[in-house]
């Protein structure tokens, strides 16, 4: 036989405005496209630095190392300032001086005091680090295919354009300051 229980439904009035949809929260300006758009560039950077970092590693590089190589082997036997170097990489480093200290140790670049103007110390890549370069040429080539692989070629220019683009005023702005 049913019992008549009254229901309890003392909280019934606090549980009930918290089951109904909140309206979203309105967007502010990090939420512009412009912002999104950004953090989607710089999360793909890190997610394709991540992957060349771990192929230079077992060869005690880091990707700043790998780049001024780069750069002192495409500046032949003349090589560059220390100035010229550091407005060349990639991703600026603050002590430029410390890091070529480092991989000088290493006997991967060397620097000379030039002759007819003794204030310019120029810094020249080795034959060992030559070497080192021309044993990882294959391997970073490798992996930027495999980065990007999953893009085909009319995209890949297109983004490159876009990026070239989108750098391009920033490259001006900070060359005139």
């Amino acid at each position: 036989m049913a019992r008549n229980i009254p229901l309890d439904n003392s909280r019934y009035n606090e549980y009930r405005p918290l089951m109904q949809r909140q309206p979203k929260p309105k967007r502010g300006p990090q939420d512009c496209m412009e912002a999104r758009v950004f953090v989607s560039l710089m999360r793909t950077a890190d997610a394709l630095a991540r992957g060349a970092e771990a192929l230079l590693k077992p060869y005690s590089l880091s990707g700043t190392q790998y780049n001024i190589l780069r750069i002192l082997r495409g500046a032949g036997e003349n090589g560059l300032a220390c100035r010229e170097v550091g407005c060349r990489l990639i991703t600026r480093d603050p002590d430029i001086t410390r890091l070529l200290d480092r991989m000088e140790s290493r006997g991967l670049i060397a620097r000379a005091r030039e002759t007819q103007d003794r204030r310019v110390v120029k810094t020249r890549i080795t034959a060992e680090a030559l070497r080192l370069l021309a044993e990882l040429d294959q391997p970073v080539h490798d992996l930027h295919c495999r980065q990007l692989r999953h893009l085909p070629a009319k995209q890949l220019r297109q983004l490159s354009d876009l990026l070239d683009r989108a750098r391009g005023d920033q490259e001006e702005a900070q060359s005139s300051r």
